[in-house]
């Protein structure tokens, strides 16, 4: 049985529709992240849940209760925002207890929580301290401190990384994921970010304009996306998409004709019929793409532009004769110069075939 269950959850502001029929389960225990670019109805559909938003039509059922009509404060849910929303002139401590305090809980078990949450995020030492005196990741550890003492049936949060610095973000990722370990809880997240997707999901979901896309695991979602906006999405640097058009289908093998490419031929995937001279989209991953075409069953023919030794690697960036930029991840060094004519590979199962309409084939 489902813990969250969103049935065909629809939001209309007025005339003007954003979510869009949503249908979506979770387990128990399970951490997913709503993923997708800034617009698409991600902390809509997530406010529909904790019952910030009125859901237009549909239900919505957490730990198999139907909570659509039941106001955010009796759902047991508890929500990490962006913003910390840390009361400036309470400790670390009142933050974290006054939701219990409210609620007219124990002093004694309110104690008890707080000191449990503080251990858990290693706030103990801060527990004293005003916001004030506080760097960015200590502030959302308090926030996020102040919905562990809650005991919710689900945790909420809404990009609570936005506002940190890249290295405090990927310490936030390891502790987030580190807590949804010990806690066992279930936890829903939305971000912008697939790279925090790609770390942090038991499952993602993949959003645009108010609509599913494509629901897998992070390994399903970049190994096997259903369409060129997932692809595209999913990955970083993301996919490289080359036009090209179905020179020849023969024994569920597609050769292409494209002026950068030399004999590639793909197989179909999952029963798809294409046409020859159908217009379709090749998509290449950087990371696939090696230095070194010999004997790779893709070729590709591109012009350095200029590199970025990154250190441990390079991305090197490229055009295609017909301008298309292809970007290349290589490990080590690097040196190109601008105008260099070169010659990338891939392997065959490293190669996506996509339609006219962008989908799969």
């Amino acid at each position: 049985m489902s813990f969250l269950k969103i049935d065909n959850a629809v939001k209309r502001y007025g005339e003007a529709a954003v979510i869009h029929g949503v249908s979506l389960e979770a387990a128990a225990g399970e951490f997913v992240v709503f993923v997708g670019p800034s617009g698409c109805g991600k902390s809509t559909l997530l406010r529909m849940v904790a019952g910030l938003e009125d859901v237009s039509a549909g239900r919505v059922h957490i730990d198999g209760a139907d909570v659509t009509d039941v106001p955010p404060a009796d759902r047991n849910v508890a929500m990490v925002f962006q913003s910390y929303a840390l009361y400036p002139h309470m400790s670390v401590r009142d933050n974290m207890a006054f939701g219990l305090k409210m609620i007219k809980t124990p002093k004694a078990e309110i104690e008890r929580r707080v000191a449990e949450a503080a251990a858990i995020l290693k706030l103990d030492p801060l527990l004293d301290r005003k916001p004030r005196a506080l760097s960015g990741g200590q502030r959302q550890r308090v926030a996020i401190g102040r919905a562990i003492v809650r005991k919710p049936k689900l945790f909420l949060f809404d990009e609570p990384l936005s506002n940190l610095d890249a290295e405090l973000r990927a310490e936030m990722r390891v502790e987030i994921a580190t807590l949804h370990q010990r806690l066992g809880a279930t936890m829903v997240y939305v971000t912008h970010d697939q790279v925090e997707a790609m770390t942090l999901a038991d499952r993602i979901v993949v959003l645009r304009a108010g609509r599913i896309e494509q629901v897998g695991t992070p390994a399903e979602l970049y190994d096997s996306p259903v369409n060129t906006f997932v692809a595209g999405f999913i990955g970083s640097p993301r996919m490289n998409f080359l036009s090209a058009r179905v020179a020849a289908v023969e024994d569920r093998r597609v050769r292409l004709a494209h002026p950068a490419l030399e004999g590639v031929a793909l197989a179909l995937r999952n029963g798809a019929i294409v046409q020859p001279g159908a217009e379709v989209t090749l998509g290449l991953r950087p990371e696939h793409l090696t230095l070194d075409a010999a004997g790779a069953p893709v070729s590709l023919s591109v012009t350095s532009e200029y590199a970025e030794n990154l250190g441990g690697s390079s991305q090197l960036y490229a055009r295609t004769a017909d301008g298309t930029r292809v970007i290349v991840q290589a490990a080590g060094r690097h040196a190109t110069t601008r105008g260099d004519a070169l010659r990338l590979g891939a392997r065959a199962e490293h190669a996506y075939l996509f339609d006219a309409q962008g989908r799969a084939l």
